[in-house]
């Protein structure tokens, strides 16, 4: 065998052991859905890079309004994408408007599953002080909602101690379970994955088997990424981004979740955390969220020596 031989040998041989190591974050994030709070032209032409049936959230938030939403639902549903509604806004400060918001959402964009949260409103501004009196009002099955997603806090949370986020959550839990809502846990972003990890560890010791949709910010610039970071009261693993020397010298950069991505995927390969997958915000635009995820399930990853991965030129 000639020297060149050997070469193309070991470079073969080196290539196919990084696109194993590669296998699992695109296996990961080809279970990925996608959070948004408006959808463009822009984006529904991006989703058509990703598998029909990816779950969409389109985000009901307050002081918006809700048409914005439901007109978002509406054009997945005519793109035949899976169109589900999140959170929780103004038009549920009344259980009249509660009512009417979800009658369209099931007539006019088939809606089956929804994201339930409630706000951390310091004063509830309508009958449902927090998302277990939706749940538990019968409201959603009565309209034809079959499965719901929950909140969970792998960082915790500002004003909830985390014992109390434990029993809220079996509080929800039980609830769903027992007005027959199917249940999974969204969490919010976070910016650690050892946090991560030990989280779904207590929660898999806790007898919680629920599937767990984990959060991550999709590709965005770090500014936003701080913003979005202190409204959201993720406070603690911001910090450590903030002190990422690499991330400090490129502020309006996109940065993307790689890091966090990457170790996730790989300790859940063997399935030891139960069903959990990606749940990815947008808060750089959807169709560039879609289009990171599209080329990274493609198979288009580099693996780096920090943890994390870059996504290779077509």
């Amino acid at each position: 065998m000639s020297d060149l031989d050997t070469v193309a040998k070991a470079t073969r041989s080196e290539t196919g052991k990084a696109a194993e190591a590669a296998r699992p974050i695109a296996d990961f994030l080809r279970k990925a859905s996608f959070e948004t709070t408006r959808l463009a032209a822009a984006d529904l032409a991006a989703l058509q890079d990703i598998r029909a049936d990816t779950a969409v959230y389109v985000s009901a938030v307050l002081n918006r309004p809700s048409a914005r939403a439901g007109r978002g639902r509406r054009r997945l549903a005519g793109a035949r994408r899976r169109a589900h509604p999140a959170r929780r806004g103004a038009q549920f400060c009344r259980r009249g408007n509660a009512r009417n918001v979800l009658a369209r959402m099931a007539d006019r964009a088939g809606v089956r599953r929804a994201l339930i949260i409630g706000g951390d409103r310091a004063e509830p501004a309508g009958p449902f002080h927090a998302a277990i009196d939706l749940i538990e009002s019968g409201l959603l099955q009565d309209h034809g909602i079959e499965e719901i997603g929950i909140a969970g806090y792998p960082d915790g949370h500002p004003r909830i101690a985390p014992l109390d986020l434990d029993r809220v959550l079996a509080a929800k839990i039980e609830a769903a379970d027992q007005t027959g809502l199917r249940v999974y846990i969204a969490t919010q972003f976070a910016f650690a994955a050892d946090s991560i990890l030990r989280w779904l560890a207590c929660l898999r010791d806790l007898g919680i088997d629920h599937p767990v949709r984990v959060g991550f910010a999709g590709p965005t610039t770090l500014p936003d990424l701080l913003r979005f970071a202190r409204i959201c009261g993720v406070k603690t693993s911001a910090l450590a981004l903030v002190r990422n020397a690499g991330l400090a010298r490129n502020m309006f950069a996109l940065t993307t979740p790689d890091r966090l991505v990457r170790p996730l995927a790989e300790a859940c390969a063997d399935g030891r955390y139960g069903d959990v997958a990606p749940h990815l915000y947008s808060f750089g635009g959807l169709a560039a969220t879609v289009r990171w995820a599209a080329a990274a399930t493609a198979e288009r990853i580099e693996l780096d020596h920090a943890s994390g991965f870059s996504i290779a030129p077509p």
